[in-house]
Protein backbone atom coordinates (compact mmCIF):
# COMPACT_ATOMS: atom_id res chain seq x y z
CA UNK A 1 0.00 0.00 0.00
CA UNK A 2 0.88 3.31 -0.90
CA UNK A 3 2.21 6.00 1.79
CA UNK A 4 -1.00 8.24 0.88
CA UNK A 5 -3.24 5.36 1.44
CA UNK A 6 -1.66 4.28 4.31
CA UNK A 7 -2.51 7.24 5.80
CA UNK A 8 -5.99 7.26 4.81
CA UNK A 9 -6.52 3.88 6.05
CA UNK A 10 -5.44 4.65 9.46
CA UNK A 11 -7.29 7.62 9.80
CA UNK A 12 -10.42 5.85 8.55
CA UNK A 13 -9.72 3.20 11.20
CA UNK A 14 -10.01 5.68 13.86
CA UNK A 15 -13.91 6.23 13.49
CA UNK A 16 -14.14 2.40 12.81
CA UNK A 17 -14.09 2.75 8.57
CA UNK A 18 -12.21 0.23 6.49
CA UNK A 19 -10.32 1.58 3.69
CA UNK A 20 -12.04 -1.21 0.92
CA UNK A 21 -15.18 -0.63 0.26
CA UNK A 22 -14.77 3.17 1.31
CA UNK A 23 -12.71 4.70 -1.10
CA UNK A 24 -12.14 4.39 -4.95
CA UNK A 25 -10.76 6.53 -7.34
CA UNK A 26 -12.66 8.42 -10.20
CA UNK A 27 -9.45 9.50 -12.76
CA UNK A 28 -7.02 8.39 -10.72
CA UNK A 29 -7.73 10.72 -7.45
CA UNK A 30 -8.88 8.96 -4.15
CA UNK A 31 -12.59 9.26 -3.19
CA UNK A 32 -15.00 8.19 -0.36
CA UNK A 33 -18.59 7.84 0.01
CA UNK A 34 -20.37 10.52 1.60
CA UNK A 35 -22.25 8.18 3.54
CA UNK A 36 -18.92 7.15 4.98
CA UNK A 37 -18.02 11.02 6.13
CA UNK A 38 -21.73 11.21 7.70
CA UNK A 39 -20.93 7.79 9.69
CA UNK A 40 -17.49 9.57 10.38
CA UNK A 41 -19.26 12.64 11.59
CA UNK A 42 -21.69 11.24 13.80
CA UNK A 43 -18.32 8.94 15.50
CA UNK A 44 -16.13 11.73 15.91
CA UNK A 45 -18.77 13.97 17.24
CA UNK A 46 -18.88 16.87 14.94
CA UNK A 47 -21.50 19.35 15.27
CA UNK A 48 -22.28 21.23 12.52
CA UNK A 49 -23.55 24.80 12.53
CA UNK A 50 -26.98 26.58 10.75
CA UNK A 51 -25.50 27.11 7.39
CA UNK A 52 -25.32 30.91 5.66
CA UNK A 53 -26.46 30.99 2.49
CA UNK A 54 -24.45 32.96 0.18
CA UNK A 55 -25.91 32.50 -2.80
CA UNK A 56 -29.66 31.55 -3.49
CA UNK A 57 -30.75 30.91 -7.45
CA UNK A 58 -33.06 28.63 -9.72
CA UNK A 59 -29.72 26.49 -10.99
CA UNK A 60 -27.40 27.84 -8.55
CA UNK A 61 -26.67 27.78 -4.54
CA UNK A 62 -23.43 28.42 -2.59
CA UNK A 63 -23.71 28.20 1.21
CA UNK A 64 -20.99 28.59 4.01
CA UNK A 65 -20.81 25.55 6.19
CA UNK A 66 -19.16 25.43 9.36
CA UNK A 67 -18.33 22.63 11.62
CA UNK A 68 -17.12 21.82 15.27
CA UNK A 69 -15.12 19.24 16.19
CA UNK A 70 -14.88 18.88 20.33
CA UNK A 71 -11.54 18.40 21.89
CA UNK A 72 -10.30 15.98 24.50
CA UNK A 73 -9.64 18.80 27.07
CA UNK A 74 -11.55 22.27 27.22
CA UNK A 75 -10.74 24.61 24.94
CA UNK A 76 -8.68 22.11 22.22
CA UNK A 77 -12.00 22.66 19.78
CA UNK A 78 -10.98 22.80 16.33
CA UNK A 79 -13.55 24.36 14.08
CA UNK A 80 -13.34 24.79 10.26
CA UNK A 81 -15.73 26.40 7.72
CA UNK A 82 -15.97 25.78 3.85
CA UNK A 83 -18.30 26.99 1.13
CA UNK A 84 -20.20 24.18 -1.08
CA UNK A 85 -21.25 25.17 -4.50
CA UNK A 86 -24.16 23.67 -7.42
CA UNK A 87 -24.28 25.09 -10.33
CA UNK A 88 -26.33 23.25 -12.65
CA UNK A 89 -24.30 21.86 -15.60
CA UNK A 90 -21.08 24.08 -14.74
CA UNK A 91 -20.22 21.42 -11.41
CA UNK A 92 -23.33 19.88 -10.99
CA UNK A 93 -24.82 17.87 -13.74
CA UNK A 94 -28.07 16.76 -14.35
CA UNK A 95 -29.50 14.73 -17.16
CA UNK A 96 -33.00 14.18 -19.32
CA UNK A 97 -35.68 14.64 -16.79
CA UNK A 98 -33.66 14.39 -13.49
CA UNK A 99 -34.61 17.59 -11.07
CA UNK A 100 -31.52 19.59 -9.57
CA UNK A 101 -31.62 19.78 -6.47
CA UNK A 102 -28.67 22.46 -5.79
CA UNK A 103 -29.20 23.66 -2.28
CA UNK A 104 -28.91 20.00 -1.19
CA UNK A 105 -25.86 19.32 -3.18
CA UNK A 106 -24.24 22.68 -2.02
CA UNK A 107 -24.75 21.46 1.55
CA UNK A 108 -23.06 18.43 0.89
CA UNK A 109 -20.40 19.28 -0.71
CA UNK A 110 -19.76 21.64 2.19
CA UNK A 111 -20.28 19.25 4.90
CA UNK A 112 -18.24 16.67 3.33
CA UNK A 113 -15.25 19.52 2.92
CA UNK A 114 -15.63 20.34 6.55
CA UNK A 115 -15.50 16.75 8.04
CA UNK A 116 -12.73 15.82 5.61
CA UNK A 117 -10.81 18.84 7.35
CA UNK A 118 -11.61 18.11 10.85
CA UNK A 119 -10.48 14.88 10.38
CA UNK A 120 -7.17 15.67 8.77
CA UNK A 121 -7.95 13.90 4.94
CA UNK A 122 -8.23 17.31 3.24
CA UNK A 123 -6.27 17.17 0.47
CA UNK A 124 -5.58 13.48 0.91
CA UNK A 125 -9.42 11.69 -0.52
CA UNK A 126 -12.48 13.70 -1.66
CA UNK A 127 -16.33 13.21 -1.36
CA UNK A 128 -18.02 11.71 -4.22
CA UNK A 129 -20.11 14.54 -4.38
CA UNK A 130 -17.41 16.30 -6.19
CA UNK A 131 -16.93 13.80 -9.12
CA UNK A 132 -18.57 15.91 -11.43
CA UNK A 133 -15.43 18.42 -10.88
CA UNK A 134 -13.18 16.08 -11.13
CA UNK A 135 -14.37 15.48 -14.52
CA UNK A 136 -14.18 18.99 -15.66
CA UNK A 137 -10.61 19.66 -13.89
CA UNK A 138 -8.84 16.45 -13.58
CA UNK A 139 -6.55 16.23 -11.02
CA UNK A 140 -3.62 14.59 -11.05
CA UNK A 141 -3.60 12.94 -7.79
CA UNK A 142 -3.23 9.20 -7.49
CA UNK A 143 -4.30 8.28 -3.80
CA UNK A 144 -5.73 4.22 -3.92
CA UNK A 145 -4.32 1.26 -3.83
CA UNK A 146 -4.69 -0.71 -7.77
CA UNK A 147 -5.54 -3.67 -6.18
CA UNK A 148 -8.90 -2.26 -4.86
CA UNK A 149 -11.98 -3.17 -7.43
CA UNK A 150 -13.49 -0.50 -9.23
CA UNK A 151 -17.42 0.35 -8.54
CA UNK A 152 -19.29 0.78 -11.75
CA UNK A 153 -18.57 3.42 -13.77
CA UNK A 154 -19.66 6.86 -11.86
CA UNK A 155 -21.60 8.35 -14.55
CA UNK A 156 -24.01 5.33 -14.73
CA UNK A 157 -24.10 5.29 -11.09
CA UNK A 158 -24.77 8.75 -10.88
CA UNK A 159 -27.87 8.60 -13.58
CA UNK A 160 -29.18 5.83 -11.96
CA UNK A 161 -29.59 7.05 -8.73
CA UNK A 162 -31.08 10.31 -9.88
CA UNK A 163 -33.51 8.26 -12.22
CA UNK A 164 -34.81 6.28 -9.13
CA UNK A 165 -34.80 9.29 -6.63
CA UNK A 166 -37.07 11.19 -9.21
CA UNK A 167 -39.43 7.93 -9.90
CA UNK A 168 -39.43 8.04 -5.86
CA UNK A 169 -40.74 11.73 -5.79
CA UNK A 170 -42.99 11.17 -8.71
CA UNK A 171 -44.71 8.43 -6.17
CA UNK A 172 -47.95 9.71 -4.68
CA UNK A 173 -48.61 7.15 -2.57
CA UNK A 174 -46.94 4.98 0.47
CA UNK A 175 -47.85 2.04 -2.02
CA UNK A 176 -46.38 2.73 -5.15
CA UNK A 177 -43.11 3.66 -3.16
CA UNK A 178 -43.20 0.53 -1.96
CA UNK A 179 -43.87 -1.34 -4.83
CA UNK A 180 -41.18 0.81 -6.61
CA UNK A 181 -38.30 -0.49 -4.37
CA UNK A 182 -39.38 -3.80 -4.62
CA UNK A 183 -39.44 -3.93 -7.91
CA UNK A 184 -37.50 -6.73 -9.84
CA UNK A 185 -36.65 -3.94 -11.97
CA UNK A 186 -35.57 -1.99 -9.18
CA UNK A 187 -33.33 -4.21 -7.20
CA UNK A 188 -31.40 -5.04 -9.83
CA UNK A 189 -30.30 -1.33 -10.43
CA UNK A 190 -29.46 -0.69 -6.84
CA UNK A 191 -27.66 -4.49 -6.64
CA UNK A 192 -25.29 -2.63 -9.48
CA UNK A 193 -24.43 0.09 -7.41
CA UNK A 194 -21.57 0.71 -4.72
CA UNK A 195 -22.95 -0.11 -1.31
CA UNK A 196 -22.88 3.83 0.01
CA UNK A 197 -25.03 4.61 -3.31
CA UNK A 198 -27.57 2.07 -2.69
CA UNK A 199 -28.16 2.97 1.25
CA UNK A 200 -28.52 6.48 0.17
CA UNK A 201 -31.27 6.13 -2.47
CA UNK A 202 -33.02 3.15 -0.17
CA UNK A 203 -32.65 6.41 2.68
CA UNK A 204 -34.55 8.70 0.10
CA UNK A 205 -37.11 6.30 -0.63
CA UNK A 206 -37.53 5.72 3.01
CA UNK A 207 -37.89 9.73 3.42
CA UNK A 208 -40.34 9.59 1.33
CA UNK A 209 -42.43 6.82 2.99
CA UNK A 210 -42.30 9.58 6.29
CA UNK A 211 -43.47 12.56 4.18
CA UNK A 212 -46.42 10.34 2.71
CA UNK A 213 -47.37 8.97 6.01
CA UNK A 214 -45.39 5.78 6.59
CA UNK A 215 -46.00 3.41 8.92
CA UNK A 216 -49.49 4.32 9.60
CA UNK A 217 -50.75 3.45 6.14
CA UNK A 218 -47.97 1.23 4.70
CA UNK A 219 -48.20 -2.26 3.90
CA UNK A 220 -45.15 -2.88 3.61
CA UNK A 221 -41.31 -1.46 3.91
CA UNK A 222 -39.28 -0.61 1.05
CA UNK A 223 -36.04 -1.43 3.13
Amino acid sequence: MRTADKQIADILVRYGEPFGGNVWRVQGTAVIYHKTLERIAAQAGIVFEPPTVIRAERDEAVILVTGRLPGAKPGTERVEWSMGEALVNVNYRVSGKQAAYVYAMAEKRGKDRVILKLIELHGLVYSEEEADEFRAHQPAVRAVDEDFEEPAAFDEVTEAEGDLKRRIDEAETINAVTDLMLDGATQAILATMPSGTRDEVRDYAKARLVALGWPKRGRRSAA
